[in-house]
């Protein structure tokens, strides 16, 4: 591949080489890379709120695209400029009474979004009791079906303690193809449900358009399903090598693990 002209980046278990840090190898390929005037965006599952600590740590102040694809943020103005596939109660109850037979046992949470990243006047997480969230159990505000189910979300988030993430997206899939598209960002029993066509490609082919480029010139690195259409969107898609088969299959070329800084190994070709 010729220098890229954008730069895509899944962040957890890609570009982030801990848990919660970027590696001073990475940040200063990242550096590099906006230096030459070539935008690199965080392309998440994770909603706007948890962008900034990322970004901060990346130098970062561009666009973000969040929750897989539904929600295109802008870091620097703390702005949700642009929302796609917001799934309206009727459909969330819908999806939800499909999920008691599929999934016996599983819990619910909603993600919302309002202008910023955190709005006082909403709750942007909400979930049922026993939800299980794999990146720990500190954040959402609890509620009953009835209120995680009662406003539009971007994103249902749906946990199950005795399930794998695959094995919960190949039975949530037999009973609502027809309604939502399922996809994961952990192996750890949670599965994520959006409204049809809304991925990781359609949101960083939405920031491509913004700035005149084109997949051809767009390098995208993941390591989840969730990362799958975007990795074959990317004129160049790469798999870290800690990632999930499904984006093992698709991808163009398989770089080191997150924690060995697969990312920038593969920037630093060029930056």
């Amino acid at each position: 591949m010729e220098k890229p002209s954008l730069i895509a980046s899944d962040v957890d278990g890609t570009l982030l080489t801990t848990a919660t840090h970027l590696s001073p190898r990475t940040v200063d390929v990242v550096a590099s890379a906006v230096d030459t005037g070539v935008p690199v965006v965080l392309v998440s599952g994770r909603p706007p709120r948890w962008i900034p600590e990322v970004a901060e740590q990346a130098g970062l102040d561009g666009y973000a695209v969040c929750a897989n694809g539904a929600v295109l943020y802008d870091i620097g103005a703390d702005r949700v400029v642009d929302v796609h596939g917001l799934m309206d109660p009727a459909q969330l109850a819908t999806v939800a009474d499909a999920l008691e037979h599929a999934l016996p046992g599983c819990t619910l949470g909603a993600e919302r979004v309002a202008t910023h990243a955190v709005d006082d006047d909403m709750r942007n997480f909400v979930i049922e009791a026993g939800y299980h969230n794999p990146w720990g159990d500190g954040e959402g505000s609890h509620a009953s079906r009835a209120e995680v189910l009662g406003h539009a979300a971007v994103k249902l988030l749906v946990s199950h303690p005795k399930m794998t993430s695959d094995a919960m997206a190949r039975a949530a899939r037999e009973v609502l193809d027809a309604h939502v598209d399922v996809t994961f960002s952990s192996g750890a029993g949670l599965i994520e449900l959006a409204a049809h066509g809304v991925t990781k490609a359609t949101g960083i082919a939405a920031v491509a358009r913004r700035a005149g480029l084109d997949a051809d010139g767009t390098i995208a690195f993941g390591d989840m399903p969730n990362d799958v259409e975007m990795l074959r969107w990317a004129g160049h898609g790469v798999a870290v090598a800690n990632a999930h088969p499904a984006v093992l299959d698709v991808a163009d070329e398989v770089t080191a693990p997150h924690d060995e800084d697969g990312v920038a190994q593969v920037l630093e070709r060029w930056f």
